[in-house]
């Protein structure tokens, strides 16, 4: 049986765009009570709404369970975040600082104080040191600093490992943080300024396939290399972390392959059938160069490797943006 069969679990940024993945997985592994938590409801920023949440709950809020075993809930997944791509962290370091920290703080620290099981989250592959070894191992995250454009929004992240430490030798309250490669698939932003880079192709590709497009500008060279995961890969990896481990515990969550941004590109014009001009716009930034992680903390640990390759997720992400294009999140 699974961890999951019959857990309560909350779920910040449920409706988002992993979490949505997440919450497919939870009911696939027998979980039927889940607490997806909106912004329109609770501001995860305030410490009064997160504790009026805890509250909520265990007065047993929309025919939830209530308290049980005294707690309000047995595990919070956190996926809340303010995300957006290299052109939105250059515009906003503040706002990308202070709502990640502060929704990462809160969420923890009252998942601790309600005595649940164990909090889960989602880090920021970004939070590595920009001139760590590659690939990027797990004890590499404090050998320096993030790269320069998005280390408001990575250190932000990078916090939750902090707290995960500083709760687990304190208090032995069990955490983990899953560290994501470059995500991708159904639900993401595809707005062109704020989305990341797969998304943002992706939509080129469908628009200028579907509307008569004859050229396609791409930000950058090409030349930088990611490690791109479907999102339900990390949902399926990060479920099977937070169901086996028990301490405080930090692991990559990724697919372990170097893929240059030429590819994806080449990728896409297999799969759309795009017969224009690629115009790669070199005023644009290629933000970091390199970035690869290194698998085999997940892979000996959790027997967990990512089973979508690219061109199959690719595929399923171009097919489902095309299908629900006037839908999908294309403004920020």
């Amino acid at each position: 049986m699974s961890y999951w069969n019959n857990k309560r679990v909350i779920v910040t940024g449920g409706a988002g765009f992993l979490g949505s993945h997440v919450i497919e997985k939870l009911e696939a592994e027998g979980c039927e009570n889940i607490f997806v938590v909106r912004s329109a409801d609770y501001d995860l920023k305030k410490e009064s709404d997160v504790a009026r949440l805890f509250e909520d709950l265990a007065r047993g809020k929309d025919g939830w369970a209530g308290s049980q075993l005294g707690r309000p809930a047995d595990v919070l997944v956190h996926l809340a975040g303010l995300v957006g791509g290299i052109g939105a962290n250059k515009a906003s370091p503040a706002e990308y600082f202070y709502e990640n920290l502060m929704m990462g703080v809160l969420t923890f620290h009252y998942a601790w104080k309600n005595s649940l099981e164990k909090f889960v989250a989602a880090g920021a592959g970004c939070g590595y040191p920009e001139h760590a070894p590659i690939p990027l191992k797990e004890t590499s995250f404090w050998d320096g600093r993030p790269q320069y454009v998005s280390s408001p929004y990575s250190l932000a992240k990078r916090m939750l490992l902090v707290q995960s430490d500083a709760y687990w030798r304190q208090y032995q309250f069990p955490s983990v943080i899953a560290v994501p490669g470059n995500i991708y698939g159904p639900h993401d932003n595809f707005d062109l300024e704020n989305a990341h880079v797969v998304p943002a192709l992706v939509r080129k590709f469908v628009e200028a396939v579907d509307d008569g497009v004859s050229e396609i500008e791409v930000w950058g060279t090409g030349t930088p290399t990611r490690d791109f995961v479907y999102a339900g890969d990390v949902a399926e990896g990060m479920l099977r972390a937070g169901g086996l481990y028990q301490g405080s515990e930090v692991v990559n969550m990724s697919a372990g392959i170097d893929t240059s941004i030429s590819q994806v590109v080449d990728t896409l014009v297999g799969i759309s059938g795009f017969g224009g001009d690629i115009k790669w716009n070199t005023d644009r930034p290629d933000g970091q160069s390199r970035r690869l992680f290194d698998m085999s903390k997940a892979r000996d640990d959790l027997g967990f490797e990512a089973r979508t390759s690219l061109r199959d997720g690719l595929q399923i992400t171009f097919d489902w943006y095309r299908e629900n294009r006037n839908v999908a999140r294309n403004v920020a």
